[in-house]
């Protein structure tokens, strides 16, 4: 049709040239008709332009070089006017293609830098997660034509596929909190069904297409990180030419953390620049789905820090209230003693024992608010082991402690908090022997390594496994049921706090043969330093 209504425009221009002949110069001929086949080339393409081009050629020579009506040429140069009018007509009317679709290429790419900016700028003054996936969900809807627009998110625990975010041509519906899909492991797509494809696309990382017909197919891995300037991946017999429905995974770090999909009734129109806009927004998803789950994870993380903080205030409350009574109760039980009634004896024990729980309570909510007060000084291993083989000689009577210090280290030196590294070492002591056969002896040992000084203390007992290497420093953690381990699982946890808080640590590895071996490490000193402080001191 508008091939029609461009010859007749040519046959109108060439008649209204008629008349003027006498008066016309060739030159005056070929502009007019060269103008005609710029405005068509400009209004309906190249093609148009060019078939007006050949046909121009023609009705110049017909009906204005001599001999008229006549498609002789009776003059040599004529055929130099001809072809030139030819020539410089096609290539005008190509050039002038050319330039359009540069023009209609840079307003497309305007065009998609445009939804971005908007949509950047709605995802930064979205408040929640969920309404900025909600706004990239209408972007792509409207960019795109297509009728319905969902965000999948996969879900951490399990891999199931939750609706985040659903846009459809009028409205922007709210997801269902319970809108799920089971997940499951990589299926037969011998069952078609959208829910199995949604969560076959999000195991596999793959495009899948819902044809028009009801037929799925399944294509390559998109690069989303790729270069935004080309289109999408989309090979593998998965071609989107007769697609009615698109379902593309969204990957951050290469991570599958959600499926993008988008459906029309109607085949979808995605050319070139729909794909590259595709692939950069749906990127947009993918950070928004990882912000969501961030936040999630911080607001997990701020309740458990309030429930913490609340739960060290009430063992600080209750530990302090409890001390008045267990005074109390160990004043009437030695006086029952007194009377001759043993069994007040019992009392006091236990009264002891729970004195000493509260104890470590208190410590541990005086820990967590960093109030314990350490004051590091120098001192020599030597000394602190000592006392520790001391403070447990009458409770540890019948067992065997070897001690091995370097023989090439006349004195060994770190700077540590005596009082408090010294509750450390007895609680490894005492550990060791409740975990211990009791014909096992208990190796400690001490040695510099670099700027630390390293003191172990080994045992030959079950030993612990990998998984409860760091649990077992965790408050309230006990490593199974011990005969005469009465402990409330505190001590590693307070002995840990207390190495920290001199600047060292406290670890454990594994022993050679079994059992385990429990290493505190202190910041190391020498005697040049001892000796500059003492005389500070002074």
């Amino acid at each position: 049709m508008r091939l029609l209504r461009w010859f007749l425009a040519l046959s109108l221009l060439t008649l209204s040239l008629l008349p003027l002949r006498p008066s016309l110069d060739k030159a005056h001929v070929a502009l007019a008709y060269l103008l005609l086949i710029l405005a068509a080339s400009a209004r309906a393409g190249r093609r148009v332009g060019l078939v007006l081009s050949v046909v121009s050629f023609f009705c110049f020579n017909f009906f204005f070089l001599e001999p008229l009506y006549s498609f002789v040429v009776a003059e040599p140069l004529d055929w130099l006017v001809l072809v030139a009018l030819l020539i410089t007509s096609a290539v005008a009317a190509h050039l002038l293609s050319v330039a359009q679709s540069e023009a209609r290429i840079a307003w497309e790419r305007a065009a998609e830098i445009d939804r971005l900016a908007v949509l950047g700028a709605e995802s930064l003054n979205a408040g929640p997660a969920e309404q900025a996936l909600a706004a990239i969900a209408g972007v792509i809807q409207e960019a795109l034509a297509v009728d319905r627009c969902r965000i999948h998110a996969v879900s951490e625990s399990g891999g199931a596929l939750t609706l985040v975010a659903e846009r459809a041509a009028l409205v922007v519906v709210a997801p269902e909190p319970t809108a799920t899909v089971a997940a499951s492991p990589s299926r037969d797509l011998g069952m078609p069904t959208r829910a199995h494809l949604l969560q076959w696309v999000a195991d596999n990382g793959r495009v899948g297409v819902e044809r028009c017909d009801g037929s799925m197919r399944v294509g390559a891995v998109p690069s989303l990180n790729g270069s935004a300037g080309s289109p999408l991946d989309i090979t593998g017999g998965a071609g989107i030419a007769d697609a009615c429905g698109l379902l593309l995974p969204l990957r951050v770090h290469g991570r599958v953390v959600g499926v993008v999909h988008i459906e029309r009734r109607l085949l979808l129109d995605l050319t070139p620049s729909r794909q590259r806009f595709l692939r950069a927004i749906s990127y947009y998803a993918a950070l928004g789905i990882e912000r969501a789950r961030l936040v999630t994870e911080a607001e997990h993380a701020e309740a458990l820090r309030r429930a913490d903080k609340m739960k060290d205030a009430v063992l600080a409350s209750v530990s302090h209230d409890l001390r008045t009574p267990l005074t109390t109760i160990k004043a009437l039980a030695n006086a029952i003693r007194l009377e001759g009634d043993d069994r007040a004896a019992i009392i006091e024990e236990e009264a002891d024992r729970l004195n000493r729980f509260v104890a470590d309570l208190l410590d541990l909510s005086r820990l967590n608010g960093g109030v314990s007060p350490i004051a590091p000084q120098i001192t020599a291993i030597e000394d602190l082991l000592g006392a520790a083989l001391q403070r447990v000689s009458g409770a540890m009577t019948h067992r065997v402690i070897d001690v091995e210090l370097p023989p090439d280290e006349p004195l060994l030196l770190a700077r540590l908090d005596f009082t408090q590294s010294l509750r450390i070492v007895v609680n490894l002591l005492e550990n060791a022997d409740k975990y211990s056969p009791a014909d096992q002896p208990i190796d400690v040992s001490a040695q510099r390594v670099g700027h630390l000084v390293r003191l172990a203390v080994a045992d030959r007992g079950r030993g612990i496994s990998d998984a409860e290497r760091e649990r077992i420093f965790e408050p309230f953690h006990r490593l199974g049921e011990i005969p005469d381990a009465n402990g409330a699982g505190l001590g590693l946890s307070i002995a840990r706090r207390l190495a920290e808080m001199q600047g060292g640590r406290l670890l454990h590895e594994p022993r050679e043969g079994g059992g385990s071996r429990f290493v505190l490490e202190l910041p190391a000193a020498d005697l040049t330093s001892l000796a500059a402080e003492s005389v500070a001191s002074l």
